[in-house]
């Protein structure tokens, strides 16, 4: 009898909706498992000059108590040692310090043409210095550039003070942006990156650092390329010797103190390829030097980075079943890059994976499968896939013809 009454119901429904089934030449809907993989548009056509695969030799030997060489786009990681052991970071503190006041800026609580009054214990501040005295107003720009090409503590202290009342205050905030940047292994006991047994950072926390700072504030980056800097009739240098040795290199950071060694956070760009190396706790300045160009040399000559899809660009259309639109167009929140050994981009595969069946209503950015990228048979990335653009529910009738296709299939 139940049999009897959905064959009827089905005829009814075919009669008295059969302008749309005619119409109705979209895809069929996926069986209830997940599908097989289904091809995905093909990524950015490749290189329009083909490179040779190259055998991949073993990392560098880094003497230093941790390192990490990660790709900016992709953040692949190319090579790592100890990158999350909890080290003393010394004045790469700085960077988490400079990241904090050029939110300020962004927000417009703060100018760069604001006067700071330097206070006392700004002044008396030791090690690396600007040599800002006391009493004295500077504007928030001089001070910034004093703290990143310079590192001077004063420069950081006076800033810090002037954002949040003291510097301890100032340290609550960079933990919270540190938090949010996903740094669990990274505590700020001040914003200078003097000794304290609070105080503490990763080269994995620390590379995640140097790619919000790049990314957000590119305007600011700039700086951290600046090879000198005069204040007060006193020509400092920037300590970061890769400035001068590789001329790709545009940033970032050194630090030292006799705890924490000698260490450096650097950054270099060639043909597009953009990467962050780390490393703490070597024992000589030539040393930190010598060992972040080793990275970066291997980094940029056996391997090659390639943006596969753009934010927000359509995959795929997938099925709606019971909505006012037969499909939703699916893709990625992000830009998709993936970095592989240099000559394999023909290795390089890419399919979906959709639910069986998608039911509207279906909000934006409602998560609706995956892309899988492989190269040969190894997954490397499986990024979710998003809706493009709402589909609202459909009329009464509609419905109760999807819910007897969906039934009989």
């Amino acid at each position: 009898m139940r049999h009897f009454s959905l064959l009827l119901l089905i005829s009814l429904l075919n009669l008295s909706f059969l302008p749309l089934t005619q119409a109705e030449d979209v895809a069929t809907p996926a069986p209830a498992q997940p599908t097989a993989q289904t091809p995905v548009p093909s990524p950015v056509p490749k290189p329009a000059t083909p490179t040779t695969a190259t055998p991949i030799p073993k990392a560098p030997d880094v003497a230093a108590r941790g390192h990490l060489l990660e790709d900016f786009h992709s953040g692949q990681v190319l090579a790592e040692n100890n990158a999350d052991e909890r080290l003393e970071p010394a004045s790469i503190t700085k960077v988490m310090a400079s990241y904090v006041i050029f939110k300020e800026l962004a927000a417009n609580k703060i100018q760069l043409t604001d006067m700071v009054t330097i206070s006392e214990r700004a002044w008396r501040m030791e090690g690396s210095r600007m040599f800002v005295e006391v009493g004295k107003q500077i504007s928030v720009q001089d001070l910034l550039i004093g703290m990143i090409v310079q590192s001077g503590n004063d420069a950081t202290v006076a800033l810090a003070e002037h954002i949040a009342g003291t510097e301890e205050a100032f340290a609550d905030s960079m933990n919270r942006y540190a938090a949010e940047l996903g740094m669990t292994g990274s505590h700020f006991a001040d914003a200078s990156g003097m000794p304290h047994p609070e105080h503490y950072m990763t080269a994995r926390d620390i590379a995640k650092m140097a790619r919000a700072l790049i990314t957000e504030f590119p305007e600011y980056y700039k700086w951290y390329s600046m090879k000198e800097y005069t204040f007060n009739g006193i020509v400092q240098h920037n300590r970061n010797r890769l400035l001068w040795r590789d001329a790709s290199v545009d940033g970032i950071k050194t630090g030292h103190t006799e705890a924490a060694g000698f260490c450096l956070v650097s950054s270099a760009q060639r043909d597009g390829m953009r990467l962050v190396a780390v490393v703490l706790g070597a024992d000589s300045d030539n040393s930190r030097a010598a060992a972040s160009q080793a990275l970066l040399n291997y980094g940029f000559r056996f391997f090659e980075t390639h943006k596969l899809y753009d934010a927000n660009a359509k995959l795929v259309d997938a099925r709606v079943w019971k909505g006012a639109q037969e499909t939703v167009p699916l893709g990625l929140k992000s830009p998709l890059f993936v970095t592989i050994p240099r000559g394999q981009y023909d290795q390089l595969k890419a399919s979906v994976q959709m639910p069986g069946q998608i039911i509207a209503p279906v909000a934006a950015a409602t998560q609706l499968g995956s892309v899988q990228v492989k190269l040969g048979d190894k997954l490397l990335l499986e990024p979710s896939l998003t809706a493009l653009q709402p589909v609202e529910e459909c009329s009464i009738w509609q419905r109760a013809v999807d819910e007897v296709k969906l039934y009989v299939e």
